[in-house]
């Protein structure tokens, strides 16, 4: 019997054509995916076009779309899993998005191109057959959202971009890929520790994410105090500190019953209440600051606003961060 996969197409540049003259690589009229992949043996595509975005244009909001689409298709026909084609430039936060609030056990992959359609040596329609790939396995189900590039698995919570052109930026810091994928099929090594969804119906909450620097001070603090913030995320350094100097703004800031989640501006490790200096990371969990288990900020930023839809109790969202 064939399997039935969604795929959604998004935009990109998995989408996007280069101009051969100026060199320039920009969306098209249509997408060239649409009509080069052909038919896939024991496969049934049910393709659609839910945006044509480049990936710095996506929001929030249309992530809460894709996950709304993917429930509402999963209930009217029956899905073997579902494939998503992104931009790189956010691919991470959609996939996370999706990971922390879909709880479907079919497989959810998301893949993408570094270069565009018509490029020499074009990874898009390659990475775009491997993604289905992992989707029709049966033992990818229950694996959370997955993203596949460069012939790797990796999970949303710990994939990340690392290079601005390089067909192999997507990497799992500290962690590595889950699995493999090869012309002989998909090979697993690792499986995921999954937590349960967290429930988001809409997107109203304000969070903004920085990063500490060495003699910070509470400067930008008192400018997102002026905007009325929801949450705050901070990259903060090593274990995570900061510099004493924001203090204050950080204060002012709890005052006002804002949630502030530490995170490590350093790409492998977990953010840890350690140093007992002033800024330290004792000093500023005491304060009330939340530190999270090994997202990085723009991550943390995702969960943040998701958890803020459902609670503002600081030990609600301790616990969380925790997992």
């Amino acid at each position: 019997m064939n399997k039935n996969i969604l795929l959604i197409h998004t935009g990109g540049t998995i989408s996007m054509e280069e101009d051969h003259e100026t060199g320039e690589v920009k969306p098209g009229e249509t997408n060239p995916l649409m009509d080069h992949l052909k038919e896939l043996p024991d496969i049934n595509l049910i393709t659609t076009e839910l945006f044509h975005l480049p990936s710095p244009h996506i929001t929030p909001e249309n992530m809460l779309h894709l996950k709304t689409y993917i429930e509402e298709e999963s209930k009217t026909r029956h899905l073997d899993g579902v494939v998503i084609t992104h931009g790189t430039d956010t691919l991470e936060e959609t996939a996370y998005f999706l990971d922390v609030t879909l709880s479907l056990t079919i497989p959810v992959v998301l893949t993408g191109a570094m270069r565009s359609s018509n490029e020499l040596g074009s990874d898009g329609l390659y990475n775009l057959l491997s993604a289905i790939k992992v989707a029709v396995a049966d033992h990818a189900k229950s694996m959370g959202v997955l993203v596949v590039m460069n012939d790797e698995v990796h999970t949303a919570k710990n994939v990340t971009k690392t290079h601005t052109s390089n067909i192999a930026t997507f990497q799992s810091p500290q962690y590595g890929p889950i699995g493999i994928v090869n012309k002989a099929g998909v090979f697993f090594h690792h499986k995921p520790i999954l937590t349960s969804a967290l429930h988001v119906s809409k997107l109203n909450k304000n969070v903004f994410l920085i990063k500490a620097f060495a003699g910070m001070d509470s400067s930008l603090l008192k400018g997102i105090e002026q905007l009325n913030p929801d949450g705050l995320v901070i990259e903060a350094l090593g274990q995570g500190n900061l510099p004493p100097m924001m203090l204050p703004g950080l204060k002012n800031l709890l005052d006002k019953n804002i949630p502030i989640v530490l995170v490590s501006r350093c790409f492998n490790g977990i953010a840890q209440d350690v140093y007992g200096y002033e800024g330290g990371g004792r000093q500023l969990k005491d304060m009330g600051l939340i530190f999270s288990n090994g997202l990085n900020g723009q991550k943390a930023r995702i969960k943040l606003m998701i958890a803020l839809e459902t609670s503002t109790e600081i030990e609600e969202l301790e616990a969380i961060f925790s997992t």
